[in-house]
Parts: structure tokens; sequence; C-alpha cells
């Protein structure tokens, strides 16, 4: 959960490790820091806080002039964010210099060892350990000590090492971590995610688990495990650079909530063909949907409110159960899956820990595994049967807004293959549904012209210290997404509940002046959330009402203030119903004054369990 960042070639470091820093900023921002090689040695500069600390940091020291370095962002795991523990790590020699992302598990065993060899132990990281192991193996030759160092780790790890005897160059591994190689002209970088090397390159490498990685300005040599020398696929990213700045948006969020009409449409237009839905390329054939027993769906966060969503629509129109659990619990729970079984797997970044411990436990029990990501030749995306990609494009607010919408128009493509396999879809009835799929673009479009009336709801209520949201059916689904949008954009305590288990203690919470936001965009289960409003209503509550159903004509009694989106299907009211949530989240996070792209204690991609 951290953003490591490297640099060799032919310009200063310090410019380049610090733009691409900025770029990492959403992977944490505790702390930051910098090495390099200067006058035989390593200078390092780091500091607690953001980036924009680091720099005013880094012009005390003057002017920088190697050529080579590494950076770090860091989201504090093993001691508080400080100076002390912010990476990069310096050996006890003091010439080498470490930064890390992921968790040491051994790190406490390590640390006695080292101490009873003469090592002192200066700082709460689990990091600094392996700067002083790295220091105990070399012998001259960095990729050789990397190769022995990483014998001793237990955990995960992305680990980049500048040696001061080595000084142009970098070496790196990783084990359960995303790190990739840029590969310029003259000059080559290291970095956890895309949008960092974008300055340089447009060409990577994906590191797999175990190799060691030799970076200088001339080239880049990967070794596996054993020391031989590897060839790699080179990588090419399809989007512009611009595609990662604000474009003149206040903030990310908004610029990728906007953009969801588009994400949508890239998503699902390769996916429609000749009006079907076409997903053999991604694993997920009609005779797999025929012979599969289950159905299991575990991911984390929203990706899992995206996956409970899928369970409504695959259960309604293919006739299978599926079972949507959490990751972080999945491989602990002893799964009662098998090779009759299907598990999918959904994560924006395809590095999410939790989520790729749970697809390998479902391999090694014999399941056909299909990962629904949106980066290309991400770990989940390498390791799965399948993988269907969602084109949302960069995401850069931690916050996920248009990856989500992605992710929903992927689980309503899967379900309609699977009931057209299993025939309880008509072809008729297939084509009607891929039509109203195509659709939500534009439906999407039109639902952002509430805009202005979510921003003034935010004015309004921003000031609540709970929020309770109410669903039934897909609309509880969505409701748990909205809540969770809001908490961590706003810090406002929220929970989302099921309309019918209000009345089984919830209601209780509910006081003169409390906000319930209602769902309301199932026509079949439309009266019975009208009882529950009513009931919240009766008991003081301010209710805001969401409702796709165009006949509906609310009074009083039912919701002070109505946000109508445009009718669709009910299996797919997820999609419209999401977007007044997600602009309502963002507005009353402004109106707090958070830092909407950057909430306090997350970061965008969770590569630690």
């Amino acid at each position: 959960m951290c953003g490591i960042v490297g640099y060799v070639g032919k310009s200063r470091a310090v410019p380049m490790l610090l733009q691409g820093l900025h770029k990492l900023e959403y992977r944490g921002y505790d702390s930051a820091g910098v090495a390099l090689p200067e006058g035989g040695g390593i200078e390092v500069i780091k500091t607690s806080g953001r980036i924009d600390d680091l720099e005013k940091k880094v012009k005390h020291y003057g002017e920088l002039s190697a050529c080579c370095g590494i950076g770090h962002t860091r989201w504090a795991t093993h001691g508080a964010p400080s100076d002390l523990n912010a990476h990069p790590h310096l050996s006890q020699g003091g010439k080498v210099a470490i930064v890390h992302n992921g968790i040491i598990e051994n790190y406490m065993e390590l640390r006695e060892m080292l101490r009873g060899a003469g090592y002192r132990i200066t700082t709460q990281t689990d990091t600094e350990v392996v700067a002083h192991l790295f220091e105990m193996n070399y012998h001259g030759d960095a990729v050789r000590a990397m190769v022995e160092t990483v014998k001793y780790l237990r955990g995960s790890y992305a680990l980049a090492v500048l040696s001061a005897d080595e000084p142009g160059q970098i070496v790196c591994t990783r084990r359960d971590n995303p790190l990739i190689v840029g590969v310029g002209e003259g000059e080559n970088m290291i970095a956890s995610d895309i949008p960092a090397i974008l300055a340089v390159t447009k060409n990577y490498i994906v590191i797999a688990d175990g190799e060691v990685v030799r970076v200088d300005a001339g080239g880049v040599t990967v070794y596996n495990s054993l020391g031989e020398t590897v060839e790699k696929e080179i990588n090419t990213v399809t989007w512009d650079v611009s595609a990662a700045e604000k474009g003149g948006y206040e903030h990310f969020m908004i610029k990728e909530i906007m953009e969801q009409p588009k994400a949508v449409r890239d998503t699902v237009q390769p996916r429609i063909k000749d009006g079907m839905p076409a997903l053999d390329d991604c694993g997920l054939s009609d005779a797999l949907f025929e012979n599969v027993r289950n159905i299991h769906i575990t991911c984390c966060g929203s990706a899992l409110h995206a996956g409970l969503v899928g369970k409504v629509v695959r259960e309604k129109l293919a006739r299978i159960p599926v079972i949507a659990q959490v990751a972080s619990e999945f491989r602990y729970c002893d799964p009662i899956i098998g090779p009759d079984d299907l598990c999918i797997v959904i994560s924006q970044s395809g590095t999410t820990a939790d989520t790729l411990a749970a697809l390998r436990e479902a391999k090694a029990r014999g399941a056909r595994t299909v990962a629904v990501v949106n980066v290309v030749a991400s770990d989940a995306a390498r390791e799965a049967d399948g993988v269907l990609y969602t084109w949302a494009g960069p995401e850069i607010a931690v916050a996920t807004t248009k990856a989500y919408s992605a992710q929903l128009a992927a689980m309503y493509l899967i379900a309609v293959r699977a009931g057209l396999a299993r025939g309880t879809l008509s072809e008729e009835a297939a084509r009607r549904c891929c039509a109203e799929i195509a659709a939500l673009p534009e439906l999407i479009e039109r639902t952002l012209a509430c805009r202005e009336d979510m921003q003034y709801l935010a004015s309004l209520y921003s000031n609540r210290q709970s929020i309770f949201f109410l669903g039934r059916g897909i609309d509880y689904a969505a409701a748990q997404e909205a809540s969770l949008k809001l908490k961590e954009i706003s810090y406002i305590h929220s929970e989302a509940y099921a309309g019918g288990e209000l009345k089984h203690g919830t209601i209780s919470l509910i006081e003169d002046g409390t906000l319930v936001v209602a769902l309301c965009c199932d026509p079949a289960l439309l009266e019975k959330s009208v009882s529950n409003i009513k009931s919240v209503k009766a008991r003081g509550a301010k209710v805001i009402m969401v409702t796709s159903v165009a006949s509906f004509q609310p009074d009083p009694e039912i919701c002070d203030h109505l946000i109508r989106i445009p009718a669709c299907a009910a299996e797919l009211s997820a999609s419209l119903s999401n977007i007044p949530m997600q602009l309502f989240a963002y507005y009353v996070g402004v109106h707090r004054g958070c830092d909407v792209d950057k909430p306090r204690n997350l970061a965008k991609s969770v590569t630690v369990e």
C-alpha cells in the first residue's frame, strides 16, 4: 500500500523521482523520501507528511546532480508516520538504501538475529531489517545479494535497492506486491504503478514473483531465482498521459465520476457482438455455465458491492446459486468450492492482496477462476484462468467511482451470458438485456445531470454525525456501496440496512432529524420500501429518496427530497442509483473540507493483508 519509484538515466534523478511520487501519492501519503548516490555514499532525504513536504525539504539540499535514485511514499503499517520511520532506510554501514512495499512477517525474529550479529535497530519498521540483511549479503554483486536476502524473508514485498558501490543501477524484486519497469531510451524507471513512468516511457515490463531485476541507463536485465536471465514481454500503455491528470476539474474524484459514461461504454462495447454478449475469450464459455454447480464471487470493498449486485442479477437471470464473500475471509473459512464451481474475483488494480489470496485458494481447490480487473497484465489477470478487462482507464482518486461502474457492467454481461447458456433466458430476452446494457452510458450521462441537486443536498446535510441508507434487493446492494462512499470520503458514520431489517432493531437508532437515504428502484419492492420509509419518517427522520420508477408520486409523508433517475430495468438500476450517491459523498466531503482524493488512513491499492 506504498508507492515505489526509481530512476536511472541521463537526467537529474530528483525531479523524476518527485514527479513519480506525486503520481503514486494515492497509494499512501503518511511520509515520503528519496535516496541518491552522492560523494561515494548515499544521500537520504525523507519526511513525515505529503510529497509537497518532501519537495520543500529537498530544496534545502541545493543542487543534487545524481542521475540515479529511488523514492517512496508510505502508508504506515509498522511504526507511526515519522521522519525516522519514513523510507528509504539505510543499512548500518550507510552503503545500502532500500524502499519497500508490503509486510515482512518475520521481521521480529530477523531483528533478533541481526542484533546478535552486531546490528543496531533504530526504527519501528519491518523494512529496516531488509537493509541490514542486504548489507550482510552484499559482496560486490547487488543481484546476488538480493537473491540471498529474500531467502530470509516471509511475507509480501516489492523491494528496490540502491548500493553506493554500484551507484548507476537499481536492483529490485517482488513477491505479492506490484512492480513494473519502464523501458525508455537511455533512461529507465521502476514503479509500483504505470502513471509514475509516463514522463519517460509508455513501454513497461511486469515483474513476476521471485524475479530479480538490474536496471541501469543502458537497459534492463531480469533474472529468475536461480540467477538465470529471463526474456520478458514489453507492454505498451494504451491510454494517454492526460487521462491521469485532473483536466480542469478540482479533484480527480469528480473528474472520474464524470468519466463514467465512457468507462462503461468502453467496457461494454467490445463485449456485445451482434446484439449478444461475447465472453468466450474471457474464459466464460457456454459449456462452463452449463455445467457449473455454484458461482463464488470474492473481492473487497467497493468491488465486493459490485459482486453483491452481480449475485442478485445472476441468480435472477441464470438461476445459478451465487455466493458473494469478502475475500479477506474466503481463504480462512475453509470454503466449499471445487472443480464444479466457478470463482470470479473483482479488483480494480488486480493486485489486492486478499483478493489474490482468495483466487489462489480457489485454484488450489480445483475451481475455474475468472478475474474482472482494470489493469492489464496485473497479478490477478495473469493468474486467473480467464480475464474480463474493465476499460475504465487510470483511476487516481482513492475512492473508486468509474472502475466500480465498469465492474457493474461486467457483472451484467456475465449474468446474461450465463442465463443464455443455461436456457433461463431466451435469445430474444438476452438481446433485450444487451440492448439495455448498451444503453447504460447514455442513461448515466442523463443521471449526472443531478449534480447540482446533490451539491445542494450536501450543503444541507454535511453537518450530520450519522447517516443511514436503506434498500431492498438490488437496492440494498447499491446502498452498501453508497454508505461506504460517504464514510470514506466525508468521515461521517454511515450504515446501510436492508429495509425489512428496520423493525428488528435498527430503527432504535432513528431520532428527530436523522438523515435516511432510501434507494427505491425496483417496482416489485416499491410498496414495501415505502412502508419502511414511512416508519422512519414517523420517528422524525429526514429522507432523501432515489427512484427510477417514473409512475411513483410521493407525498411529504414519504420523503423530504426526491431524486429521480432515468427509468431502466430493475436489474441494472444500481448503475444509475450509484451516480447521485457518489456525487452526494463527494460534495459532502468537499463541504467538510476533507481531502476527497486522498482520504485519511486509506490507500488506493491494498497490497497488504
